[in-house]
């Protein structure tokens, strides 16, 4: 029937509001059972002894004292002289039954303390106080305006049925509705985050004054709401990490997050005893796919190309395996080309197929060279009124990913090799020109690194990590490595990417609105890599027209410029071939060399040093280069 659906409708409201305000009440009634607990055992047959003897020892010492007082009182009116033997007599009698009457009261109170009344009889008494008050007042301001009033009685009425409702409300038992898909550790969970278990056993763990909400069951694991009061903020309740996980007899492995709540006066536990990624299939890698899964949320994980980021994960937390994507994805397509700087080879290796690999401290150095030369060319094509350029086939975005940074960092302080040889420090001071100015231009800087730290040893650099967009972190060592990489707020606004398991579990901060939530990244083998199509891979000479091989031929016996032009067209030419051939056609001197081949100077010199060993070129007497004189 309708009335029984109504009926039913209304008290399953009415129980719901009621278990949403037990949480609010049950400190009150915890402390009221307490110390009505306390009370009742202090009420003893032997204390009940010990108060009635301090009574009628108090009794008697104040009997005592009144009648010490009469006699002074008398022997005052009997002699006007103050030194006299009866005065005297008097004065010390009733000084003594005083401090007799003083005693038997301290202990008369010990006593009282040690057998007290009821706590329902201390609130009867309470409540005696203002309701006989508030009735004779009722009373008297009826008669004076004949007319009931009953504000002072209804006021009284109100504080006894708020004492009685307070403590009815606090002893419900809410019924925690646990969700049947929980595994038995969530439901062990669950019933210590109640209030009614949390808050009797909270006092032992040095949590008193905190209120959990009922656990709630959510694709990511297990939320409660904790309520503080006034001696708590949430940055002291997350202080208590280990206390909650040790009431909660929660498992160390299980990763717990406790963050600020909707109100100052509130916190939030989440247990991740699940991801909302679980089940989704993170293996191998096709174009457009999402770099992760949002272990929280489950919504796939996109990372935009054309980002400059920052990458940092320990040794084994599966740093190569989740980057790998975003390499495939920046070298997929006709209009991006890869550059990959790694000293430790282990990566480049990989990726030779597709993308400019830089392993030797000569080719890194050389790369970064032709970077840097081309990003000032391309500045200069940034139209008015735009940020960056248009990427085409001709001018690709260029994605440089650095594996690892601290080899890096250590590779540009290697000294410098003669007067002639290549000065690496380049190395560092290019890197930082591209992550300062390549963005208009398209070249994009992605720096990974072991060691997120900016001391001697450390693998980020300040200027690069100054520019820097997005940042990811696998699993890290410290907490001072998270703020390196998230910022100085990171421990307090939850990026801690040191509690992360291994591996393959990331954060991602891509902006202020951005969120601390664990991303299962996909996972990408070398095996997978390898099998990946072939892409055209990137030199600064690729990118420029063919009639800019072309060159002024001074001398007969040189080749021509249709014969270079032809030369280059049938196969690709070294940088050795074009330093030669730019000497043999007319370039004296280093900085000539570089000008018209668009080859950095380091590199030049190192060529020039190659062709003159093996007797392609030598140097005149005044120093400028000559090619090889033909025998007579």
């Amino acid at each position: 029937m309708d009335w029984k659906k109504a009926w039913s409708t209304t008290t399953g409201t009415t129980n719901t509001a009621l278990d949403a305000l037990a949480p609010t009440f049950a400190p009150f009634a915890v402390r009221w059972d307490r110390e009505a607990e306390r009370r009742a055992q202090l009420r003893t047959p032997e204390n009940l002894k010990a108060l009635m003897a301090a009574q009628r020892e108090h009794n008697s010492a104040r009997s005592t004292a009144v009648m010490a007082r009469n006699q002074r009182s008398a022997a005052r009116k009997a002699s006007n002289n103050p030194l006299s033997a009866t005065r005297r007599a008097a004065r010390t009698a009733h000084k003594a039954a005083r401090q007799h009457h003083s005693q038997a009261r301290d202990g008369l109170k010990a006593a009282r303390k040690n057998y007290p009344a009821t706590l329902a009889a201390r609130a009867i008494q309470a409540h005696v106080a203002h309701t006989v008050p508030s009735g004779l007042a009722s009373w008297l301001m009826s008669e004076a305006t004949h007319a009931l009033t009953l504000w002072p009685a209804s006021i009284s009425a109100g504080l006894i049925g708020l004492n009685l409702a307070g403590l009815w409300l606090g002893r419900r038992q809410p019924s925690a509705r646990l969700d049947d898909g929980m595994s038995a550790e969530e439901r062990r969970l669950a019933s210590r985050l109640d209030p009614t278990y949390w808050v009797p056993n909270a006092d032992a763990r040095g949590l008193s004054g905190t209120v959990p909400s009922p656990a709630k069951l959510t694709p990511a694991g297990l939320v409660s709401h904790v309520r503080l009061d006034g001696r708590w903020t949430p940055k002291t309740f997350r202080a208590k990490s280990d206390e909650i996980r040790a009431l909660l007899g929660a498992r160390t492995e299980l990763r717990m997050e406790i963050t600020s709540g909707s109100h100052g006066d509130r916190a939030t536990i989440t247990l991740r005893t699940r991801s909302a990624a679980d089940g989704i299939d993170l293996s191998g890698w096709t174009p457009g796919a999402p770099w992760g899964v949002d272990t929280v949320t489950g919504d796939p994980v996109m990372v935009p190309l054309g980002r400059r980021m920052l990458i940092a994960g320990t040794s084994g937390s599966g740093k190569s395996w989740s980057t790998r994507a975003l390499l495939a994805e920046g070298s997929e397509y006709e209009d991006h080309r890869l550059v990959v700087i790694d000293p430790k080879r282990v990566e480049a290796i990989n990726w030779e197929h597709r993308a400019r690999t830089a392993i030797t401290p000569d080719a890194v150095l050389d790369v970064t060279d032709e970077l840097v030369a081309e990003m000032h060319e391309r500045l200069e094509l940034v139209q008015r009124g735009t940020d960056v350029i248009e990427i085409s086939p001709q001018r690709p975005r260029i994605t440089v990913f650095v594996d690892e940074g601290a080899e890096v960092i250590t590779m540009s302080k290697a000294k410098k090799r003669g007067d002639d040889g290549p000065d690496y420090s380049r190395i560092m001071e290019n890197l930082s020109t591209l992550a300062r100015m390549a963005r208009a231009t398209e070249i994009i800087l992605i720096w990974a690194t072991q060691k997120p730290t900016m001391d001697n040893k450390g693998g980020i650099d300040s200027q690069i990590s100054g520019q820097i967009t997005y940042r990811a972190a696998l699993a890290l060592s410290t907490s001072g490595e998270a703020r390196v990489v998230f910022g100085d707020d990171a421990t307090e606004k939850g990026w801690h990417a040191h509690e992360l398991p291994m591996p393959g579990v990331a954060m991602l901060r891509s902006g202020p609105k951005a969120k601390p939530h664990p991303i299962n990244t996909r996972a990408f083998s070398p095996a997978d890599v390898i099998a990946l199509p072939d892409r055209p891979i990137w030199h600064r000479a690729s990118s420029r027209p063919t009639t800019s091989l072309l060159r002024l031929v001074k001398d007969p016996t040189t080749p021509t410029t249709a014969a270079v032009s032809t030369s280059a067209s049938a196969g690709a030419e070294t940088n050795r071939d074009r330093v030669l051939q730019a000497v043999q056609g007319g370039a004296r001197t280093v900085r000539d060399i570089a000008d018209r081949t668009g080859i950095n100077k380091g590199t030049v010199s190192r060529e020039i040093k190659a062709l003159t060993a093996t007797g392609s070129l030598h140097k005149s007497d005044d120093g400028m280069l000559l090619p090889r004189r033909k025998a007579a």
